[in-house]
C-alpha cells in the first residue's frame, strides 16, 4: 500500500482506528506462572494474561498494565516486556486487543489493536481496562499508589489515552514508539505525571518529529527544567519541582521495541509511586 501524508491523528501508536471486530485467539504460549483471564465486557469476550506473585494475596502489590502494538498479542507482549522478571513483586497485566483497521496498514482490520481516542467504538477498551482493574482488586491486594501503564506503538498510544481518560489511577506511564496530539494541544484532562517516553530516531511509522513534539509538550505540562541530566544508558531526565519528571529514552533505531526497554521501564516505575 502506498504511503500517504495524513494529518496527525488524535492518539498515534501504529496510526490505527478501532473497530468492533473480534480478535483471533492470541498465538503462542504464556510464560510459566501466568494465568489467562476471560471477561465479558460490553458484549465482547475479552482476554488478558496475568502474572501475580503469591504475596499479592496478602500484601499490597504494584500493578503494571502492558499494551501490545497493532498486530501483536498478549502472549508475545508478556515475553518481550517480561515485567514479571524485571519486577517480580508486581502484578503484571497484558490485555489482548480486538481486531482494528489501520490508516497505513491492515485496512481490513484483520489484526488486533486499541481504540485511538475517547468515544471510539463506544470506549470498548477503556471499559475493558476498568473491568480488569476491578477484577484485580477483587482477586488481589492492589497498591493503589503504584499502578502503571506502558505499551509499544498502538499500545503506547493507548497508554497516552489512559493518561488522559483515567489519569487519576496511575502513578506514572511509559509509552514506547507513540505520540499524542492531545498532549501537544495541552488538553486540560492531562494532569502532570512522571513519564518515560521511548523513541527511535529513525522510526518510519510513528515519525520521530511527532514523538519529539509530544515529548516537548509533556515536559512543559510537567513543569520540567530546560536542562537534562543523564539517567541511564541512552536516557536523560528533566527534573520537575512538582515531582513529575520526564525521562527521554532515545535510541538510534526505528519502530522496534528496544531490548533495554523492559529493565528501564521497571526502574522508572519503581522510582515513582504516587504521592500520598
Amino acid at each position: 500500500m502506498k504511503r500517504r501524508n495524513l494529518d496527525f491523528p488524535v492518539f498515534v501508536g501504529s496510526l490505527l482506528l478501532a473497530s468492533g471486530l473480534h480478535a483471533a485467539p492470541a498465538a503462542g504460549v504464556l510464560p510459566a506462572g501466568f494465568q489467562q483471564w476471560e471477561l465479558k465486557v460490553a458484549g465482547d469476550l475479552r482476554e488478558a494474561a496475568i502474572y501475580a506473585p503469591a504475596s499479592a494475596k496478602e500484601k499490597a502489590a504494584p500493578v503494571v498494565f502492558v499494551f501490545h502494538g497493532h498486530g501483536g498479542n498478549m502472549k508475545n507482549a508478556a515475553r518481550s516486556f517480561a515485567m514479571h522478571q524485571q519486577w517480580a513483586t508486581a502484578i503484571s497485566v497484558y490485555p489482548q486487543g480486538l481486531n482494528t483497521p489501520g490508516r497505513l496498514t491492515d485496512p481490513e482490520g484483520k489484526k488486533p489493536g486499541w481504540q485511538h481516542s475517547a468515544g471510539a467504538q463506544e470506549d470498548r477498551d477503556l471499559k475493558f481496562f476498568d473491568a480488569l482493574l476491578a477484577k484485580l482488586k477483587q482477586e488481589y491486594k492492589v497498591d493503589e499508589r503504584r499502578i502503571y501503564s506502558t505499551g509499544h506503538s498502538n499500545g503506547g498510544g493507548f497508554t497516552y489515552l489512559l493518561w488522559a481518560e483515567r489519569g487519576e489511577v496511575f502513578a506514572a506511564v511509559a509509552p514506547s514508539a507513540a505520540a499524542a496530539q492531545a498532549v501537544m494541544r495541552g488538553e486540560n484532562k492531562l494532569k502532570p505525571k512522571p513519564v518515560l517516553h521511548l523513541a527511535g530516531e529513525n522510526d518510519p511509522l510513528v515519525k520521530y518529529e511527532w514523538q519529539k513534539a509530544t515529548m516537548s509538550a509533556v515536559r512543559k505540562l510537567n513543569g520540567c527544567e530546560s536542562d537534562s541530566k543523564p539517567w541511564d544508558k541512552l536516557c536523560v531526565e528533566y527534573s520537575s519541582k512538582t515531582g513529575t519528571p520526564f525521562v527521554a529514552f532515545i535510541h538510534p533505531g526505528g519502530h522496534e521495541f528496544h531490548r533495554d526497554a523492559p529493565a528501564l521501564i521497571a526502574k522508572f516505575f519503581q522510582q515513582h509511586p504516587a504521592a500520598k
